[in-house]
């Protein structure tokens, strides 16, 4: 699709996120990059166990990749960066051995055992599981180690460049340093040669081009070359060097690290580099509003979401609008699946200028897969919530009887679906389930909503003519409550029919809901509501 006159003239006009991105890349190179691909990176911090913000930046980096492609015909790469080289500076929270870690606080992250003992170092453990997610979801990358780049030799030069320049970098530095920091502060790190710790300690350049420097190191002043692995950079210097270095052309980054931005781009261009494009997204929040640390281990484990929701429902949370601060926590889940389903189902029928604004056009980079979900997520998991529902049998018995052309071989996709609702209903939503018993008035509204269903109980068995029965069914319950409870107050009336039947506040289209269920199942909800006892000032009067 990338080489589509068509598509890349509606490509420079959509107001969709990832082009208008890809758009600043083009502008950079009009007339393509004159040597080499065009190089996006996204960076990791492998102090911590890898969360969904991680993954996300990836992800979204990859969209406006994609997005530049349609655009241009230049080559790209996909640089995923991980700073291994920095030192630990605390124990996170949420991993084991932490006495073991905590003695090895300050040195390189390749350089402290593995909590877990799986893999040589921490950081090796942490970028193992970055890069199997990264795989499992198919990311076309190139993975680097900040340590590799290091004591290959690779960022020599940056380095020599950095002393070249340390008096000019310091003059962007400086200002932005508290008295304190600042009389310490130093672009250089030296790894001490006793310790093995990064040391912050002020450095003077003696020889730049032989990357020679001497500073302080256990009560000693020593002389020592910062090349070949012996040191390396200040996070902000760092990355202007990286940028340089590697000649990266698109990084996004949080909104956390904008003051970092600003630095690192003013002393890439004092390394004689241009910074490169990008954006400042907002940072993902957990349930109380706070922003998500891998140190905290607040955030969702990139193995958490998964158990419950699948990779396209991650992918579409991700996209939905980057500039606004989102909470992430797994609740968000069901409805993450069945917003991407319902983007999906209208894709196929959209015109080109629609389907470049969709988000599953950017999930599947254009290739978005034909065919509907026949029930929502939350129809799936209000009926795995019920007693004696929650297995995968059970659930093909009800959606057989619902629709008998349903099965796992002819819709392996629902299939799928179904043991994430009842994985989901067993952990998050079982043990949260209290139906309670309806008012008199409230009881009066489910008595008539059952003489109807009485009335029409094969009615989810289908229905002649074709009618959807789901939406004879709805009628009903529309019919019932604007009797009871009037139009303008629909809401209380479904409200009651939630909380009754299914013991939640929120719920599905009852219509669909008793369509899946069965009308005499139904029916025997509403019993069990009628059954129950009424205690006035424990439920909701009409």
């Amino acid at each position: 699709m990338a080489n589509d006159p068509t598509l890349r003239a509606a490509a420079l006009d959509s107001k969709a996120w990832p082009f208008e991105e890809a758009r600043k890349i083009l502008k950079r190179y009009p007339d393509g990059k004159p040597a080499g691909a065009v190089l996006f990176e996204t960076g990791y911090g492998p102090s911590g166990l890898p969360h969904i913000g991680t993954f996300n930046e990836v992800l979204r980096t990859t969209m406006v990749r994609n997005a530049f492609a349609a655009l241009s015909d230049t080559p790209t790469r996909l640089v995923a960066f991980s700073d291994d080289m920095d030192g630990l500076r605390k124990v996170p929270d949420n991993v084991p051995n932490q006495a073991m870690l905590a003695e090895h606080l300050g040195k390189p992250l390749t350089e402290v055992p593995d909590p877990f003992g799986c893999h040589k170092s921490f950081a090796d453990h942490n970028n193992a599981l970055l890069r199997a997610f990264l795989d499992r979801f198919g990311f076309d990358y190139e993975f680097v180690s900040s340590t590799e780049q290091y004591r290959s030799g690779r960022f020599d030069e940056g380095l020599r460049g950095v002393l070249r320049n340390y008096d000019a970098i310091m003059g962007v530095m400086l200002p932005t340093l508290r008295a304190e920091r600042a009389a310490t502060y130093s672009p250089i790190l030296p790894i001490s040669p006793t310790s093995g710790i990064v040391l912050q300690v002020p450095v003077t350049v003696v020889d730049a081009e032989a990357g020679i420097v001497s500073f302080e190191d256990a009560g000693e002043r020593i002389e020592r070359s910062v090349l070949g692995g012996a040191a390396k950079l200040q996070w902000k210097v760092d990355w202007a060097m990286r940028w340089v270095e590697l000649g990266v052309d698109y990084e996004m980054s949080g909104k956390d690290l904008t003051d970092s931005v600003t630095q690192a781009s003013k002393i890439a261009r004092v390394l004689g580099a241009r910074p490169p494009e990008g954006l400042t997204y907002e940072m993902f929040l957990d349930e109380r509003g706070e922003k998500i640390s891998k140190s905290k281990g607040n955030g969702l484990g990139l193995d958490e979401w998964l158990s419950y929701g699948p990779e396209e429902s991650i992918a579409f949370y991700s996209y939905r609008e980057p500039k606004k601060a989102k909470s992430l926590h797994l609740g968000l889940i069901p409805r993450a699946i069945d917003e991407y389903w319902q983007f999906r189902g209208n894709y196929h029928t959209q015109d080109l200028k629609q389907k470049l604004g969709n988000p599953v056009h950017h999930i599947h980079n254009g290739a978005v897969p034909t065919g509907t979900l026949p029930v929502t997520f939350g129809l799936l998991l209000n009926l795995a919530s019920l007693p004696g529902v929650g297995e995968r049998e059970t659930m093909w018995a009800f959606l057989h009887r619902y629709d008998p052309t349903l099965s796992a071989e002819t819709h392996p996709e629902l299939d799928r679906l179904i043991d994430y609702a009842i994985a989901y209903a067993a952990h998050f939503v079982a043990g949260t389930l209290n139906r309670r018993a309806p008012s008199e008035a409230e009881a009066a509204a489910l008595r008539d909503l059952d003489a109807l269903l009485a009335a029409d109980a094969d009615a989810a068995d289908g229905a002649e003519g074709g009618e959807d029965p789901a939406v004879r069914l709805q009628n009903h319950v529309y019919d019932v409550g604007k009797r009871h409870y009037g139009k303008e107050a629909l809401r209380d009336w479904f409200k009651v029919l939630y909380e009754t039947l299914l013991g939640a506040e929120q719920g599905p289209r009852m219509g669909s809901f008793f369509a899946l269920y069965g009308v005499e199942p139904s029916r025997r909800l509403i019993a069990e509501a009628l059954a129950r006892p009424f205690t006035p000032g424990s439920g909701s009067a009409a």
